[in-house]
């Protein structure tokens, strides 16, 4: 039986339906002590969503949770979703390149591939991705030949989850209407986000901060993201495509990022501007990797400037765990190995900004991986279908 579709759930039969797909599989007892409902009513919610097909009874039984004990000793039937009845795209596009995976429904990834960009225009860019949907679909075809939805992540301004309005990297200046493009393309309701808040998404239903009511996300690259969660929602703004952090100020006596700021986040981390002060002083071209191997090995030129650029990298972090109140901060990005060269002067800056009497900020240093990026433009898809988000168009019809 083909599980029914989620849009049309409301309510607290929609609240138990999501709190099985982020947390299951879950005992009834468990389920209903989260919700707050009665042993009654969860009986009442989950029985259509079962017959249905979009719950199921998972396994032979788990045990209950201490201090949850089944009547008669009884182990409890956990409910939970069937996972793989749906697969989503998901893509992160670069100025370079796209990495697309197949994820199913808990955003597990199942395939992926990527394919270099032959131009950087909407045509080109909508061609590659989809090529590159079409081998992932072809893949899973033995297995499921369905695929749900599609979600695409970039680095810009993105409103209403499908009209790309500024993507510098790809130089886009005006307003792309890349959802309707690939949903018309692949023939498949699309999604398509900010890359940062796309990968927040993902870490805040199915990664490392699951379950954290605030957490934060940085990343370290050609430019400096940032996403957040805060009372268990990610904040969303028009403006989160913008690189805010970008320009905050971190080294009084810094050196200049493009447009003027002394010692600012890009000036002090991007890694154009790690790469341009060790030149200088070198007087050679220096890529990013050289740079922090020169570094480690003690360079008497690169050393102190990547020292000085890892020390600015700790003070960002405690500035966002000072403004934000939260604790747990993501690192990520194409340049986060300055976190493992840098490392003692990064905790000297979170130390020198941070007061001794504050909880200790859990820094989660994740290497770069596209493929997780990739996941988060996924995990938009999913909850665009899940939530029933999707851009306000008739013919976005879903499953």
């Amino acid at each position: 039986m083909t599980p029914a579709p989620w849009t049309p759930l409301s309510g607290a039969t929609h609240a138990v339906a999501l709190e099985v797909l982020l947390h299951g599989p879950l005992s009834r007892s468990e389920l209903a002590r989260r919700l707050d409902l009665s042993a009654g009513s969860l009986t009442r919610l989950a029985r259509p969503l079962l017959d249905s097909g979009l719950l199921v009874e998972s396994g032979t039984g788990q045990e209950p949770r201490a201090g949850h004990e089944s009547r008669a000793g009884r182990p409890t039937r956990p409910l939970d979703v069937v996972a793989d009845a749906h697969h989503f795209i998901g893509v992160k596009i670069t100025h370079e390149d796209a990495h697309a995976v197949l994820t199913t429904l808990r955003a597990e990834v199942v395939a992926s591939a990527r394919a270099d960009l032959p131009g950087r225009d909407p045509a080109s860019v909508v061609a590659v991705l989809r090529s590159l949907t079409a081998g992932l679909v072809a893949e899973l075809a033995p297995k499921a030949p369905h695929i749900t939805a599609a979600g695409v992540s970039l680095g810009g301004r993105v409103a209403d989850r499908g009209t790309v309005v500024e993507a510098p990297f790809l130089e886009w200046d005006d307003a792309v209407p890349l959802g309707v493009m690939l949903s018309d393309a692949l023939g498949m309701p699309t999604a398509v986000d900010n890359d940062l808040l796309a990968l927040t998404r993902a870490e805040h239903w199915f990664g490392a901060a699951r379950g954290r009511d605030r957490f934060a996300v940085l990343t370290v690259g050609a430019g400096i993201g940032y996403g957040l969660v805060v009372h268990d929602r990610v904040v969303d703004s028009p403006d989160a495509g913008v690189g805010l952090l970008g320009h905050f100020p971190l080294d009084a006596l810094g050196p200049l990022c493009p447009r003027g700021h002394r010692g600012c986040a890009t000036a002090m981390l991007s890694m154009a501007s790690v790469c341009a002060a060790v030149s200088v002083g070198l007087r050679r071209e220096v890529g990013y990797d050289e740079c922090l191997d020169l570094a480690a090995a003690g360079d008497p030129v690169a050393g102190p400037l990547v020292m000085a650029s890892g020390r600015a990298l700790g003070r960002l972090v405690a500035a966002v765990a000072n403004l934000t109140l939260t604790t747990e901060i993501v690192l990520t990005g194409e340049g986060v190995r300055l976190a493992e060269v840098a490392h003692e002067a990064l905790r000297d800056g979170l130390a020198y900004d941070r007061d001794p009497r504050a909880a200790a900020v859990s820094l989660d240093v994740r290497p770069v991986d596209f493929a997780l990026w990739a996941r988060g433009a996924a995990v938009t898809a999913i909850q665009a279908y899940v939530l029933g988000s999707w851009p306000s168009r008739s013919d976005l019809s879903l499953p």
